[in-house]
């Protein structure tokens, strides 16, 4: 039986999808988990993901601990009976040892035998950074069937644009909680001091005023320039201001922020590309050490898009 350090908490939907493609390309049994409805409280949203291995290995979590380890068991009942399970958890559950500290209840659908082809459908498209979408439905002879289809969007990509203290931290906050970070700097330290937080090559901003096309940006993409010598932040904010990248903003003053928008638009940015453009950053102001404007500058974006 797997032990408590076979669970795995991977988080976001693409680490799982594509852990179990891995799998489903290697022909390896797993069940795929799912949460199809939750009343209440409770720790995950509805259509997270989990894995679980014949050797009772899991990845992904649905409850931050307090029921995983039975939804691990049942899995691995499920692939000796190659048969789906739907159980609820919580209020009018029959394992009433179980409770849901938040409340409410959640209902998870495991399932052995998993659509492969939609699973290798969905790592693909979301390698690809486009949505992607899973359909899952309760065991036949349910009294209340149940059909849903969730999606799935890429990770979201922060880019990060500067140099020193600040640029640091917020590469190791943005690596903490999931995201998938680049980093551009004209300094050769800091990019080898972030080196182990990017998920691709660092670039070496060599002129301030050379076009750089920020090709990386999408619209599932973040933004954020963290220079205190704002010199090189106009080519950058042009070139970002023309992709759809989800959120732009810039670290400085409310002066600073005026200076830089009138900049823009001297270069001839337009104001409707202007007004995407956020600052001073940050939900908490008048913060002076690096790691907690990254963290209030990180909280800014999971504020705007939390739901």
């Amino acid at each position: 039986m797997s032990q408590p350090d076979d669970l795995i908490y991977s988080e976001h939907a693409f680490e799982i999808i594509a852990k179990a493609a891995e799998l489903a390309k290697a022909n390896h049994p797993f069940a795929l988990i799912t949460s199809l409805a939750i009343e209440g409280g409770a720790a995950r949203e509805v259509g997270s993901l989990a894995i679980v291995e014949h050797d009772g290995a899991m990845t992904g979590y649905l409850s931050n601990g307090c029921i995983d380890r039975d939804i691990q068991h049942h899995a691995l009942d499920a692939l000796v009976s190659q048969k789906k399970k739907l159980i609820r958890y919580g209020d009018g559950s029959r394992y009433v040892d179980l409770k849901l500290p938040c409340g409410g209840a959640l209902t998870v659908l495991i399932d052995p035998d998993p659509d492969k082809a939609a699973i290798l459908n969905a790592e693909a498209a979301l390698r690809a950074r486009r949505t992607s979408s899973l359909a899952f439905e309760s065991p036949a002879g349910e009294a209340a069937a149940i059909s849903k289809e969730f999606e799935y969007k890429p990770r979201q990509r922060l880019v990060l644009a500067g140099r020193g203290a600040i640029f640091r931290s917020m590469a190791q906050i943005g690596k903490a909680t999931g995201y998938e970070v680049y980093g551009l700097s004209p300094e050769l330290g800091d990019l080898d001091a972030v080196r182990p937080a990017l998920d691709a090559e660092p670039v070496h901003l060599t002129s301030p005023n050379s076009e750089m096309p920020l090709d990386m940006l999408d619209a599932h993409s973040d933004f954020l320039t963290l220079f205190h010598d704002h010199d090189w932040e106009p080519a950058l904010l042009k070139a970002a201001l023309d992709t759809p990248a989800r959120f732009i903003g810039s670290l400085g003053s409310r002066r600073t922020h005026d200076m830089r928008k009138e900049t823009l638009q001297q270069m001839q940015v337009p104001e409707s590309s202007i007004s995407r453009l956020r600052g001073p950053i940050g939900l908490v102001p008048s913060l002076r050490d690096a790691s907690s404007i990254a963290v209030s500058a990180l909280a800014e974006i999971v504020a705007e898009f939390r739901s």
